[in-house]
């Protein structure tokens, strides 16, 4: 599934929609009704980790308190693109088509689920969004397929949901779940890319008597690492994934943070090529082989 770097991505996708109101909608889903968000206005959108928040209002005067900016390390390698302003329809074929068939959903089973239809009735205006798997974001375009499925068919994949927006301009959410909150779910202590990160809180945790692999992937201290990152740090601190943390030293660990902080950012800035490192059981040594890590919002 999509890593801190890549949702941080989708955040920067979104931002610029905040302040516009829904006016046409669309999606998949059988247990969201994308109807629920006509004439809504876009206020306001943060990230925290692998989850994105969106907020919604009936009212265009509501406001947000604190309306988030860009991430301070995307806004340093930004690259400016201009949304085209073609207007486009709800999606590939109707809106009520299972995405079942389509090879690059297949990871999203329809689990999304809603506490309500809309947001405007109560205090619940903010929509948390987790992907999964193949868990992406477009802007004014939708996802075409990349090869056949199983059945051999070459059928795009359908969005769970797809908001138009009064600018002309539209997002399409694939292979996500949504739900709807009172406030963000945000810890920024843990969350590797954000400013107030707490290494020590980090090196207290990877001290434990337990693999550090398994802490590193503990959302609870990392929030946004997965195992891309996880497998690049080990690799370029030279620790074996399964070293308890108990047993490493402190400048040990320190280095291993370093890595994941270092990495995780040049992620976000740019399109980077990545060492993972794998682990052969049977010989009981590292291997490791390139591949490119596409950064590119809105791809798989």
């Amino acid at each position: 599934m999509p890593e801190g770097p890549s949702v941080r991505k989708f955040h920067h996708l979104t931002s610029p929609f905040v302040g516009q109101q829904v006016v046409k909608t669309g999606g998949s889903s059988k247990k969201l009704n994308p109807a629920s968000f006509q004439s809504l206005w876009f206020q306001d959108t943060q990230v925290h980790g692998k989850k994105l928040f969106l907020r919604f209002d009936p009212d265009e005067e509501t406001k947000s308190p604190g309306n988030n900016p860009l991430p301070e390390p995307l806004l340093k390698g930004e690259r400016k693109k201009e949304a085209g302003d073609q207007k486009q329809t709800l999606g590939p074929d109707s809106q009520k088509i299972s995405d079942q068939s389509s090879q690059s959903d297949s990871g999203d089973n329809g689990s999304e689920c809603l506490g309500g239809d809309s947001p405007a009735g109560g205090a619940q205006r903010w929509l948390q969004v987790s992907f999964g798997l193949f868990g992406s974001i477009w802007v004014n375009e939708f996802s075409r397929a990349k090869k056949a499925n199983k059945r051999g068919d070459w059928r795009d994949p359908i969005p769970r949901l797809v908001l138009h927006f009064g600018s002309g301009g539209f997002l399409a959410f694939y292979n996500c779940q949504m739900s709807w909150s009172s406030s963000p779910v945000v810890q920024p202590t843990s969350d590797i890319l954000s400013e107030k990160f707490h290494r020590g809180q980090a090196l207290e945790a990877l001290g434990q008597e337990q693999p550090v692999c398994y802490t590193l992937l503990d959302q609870r201290c990392f929030s946004g690492l997965g195992n891309i990152i996880k497998n690049e740090a080990l690799y370029r601190a030279g620790i074996h994934p399964l070293s308890l943390g108990s047993l490493l030293s402190p400048r040990q660990l320190e280095i291993l943070v370093d890595h994941v902080v270092e990495f995780s950012t040049d992620w976000l800035q740019g399109d980077i090529f990545v060492t993972i490192a794998v682990w052969n059981q049977q010989e009981s040594r590292l291997w490791s082989h390139s591949v490119k890590v596409l950064a590119t919002a809105g791809r798989n």
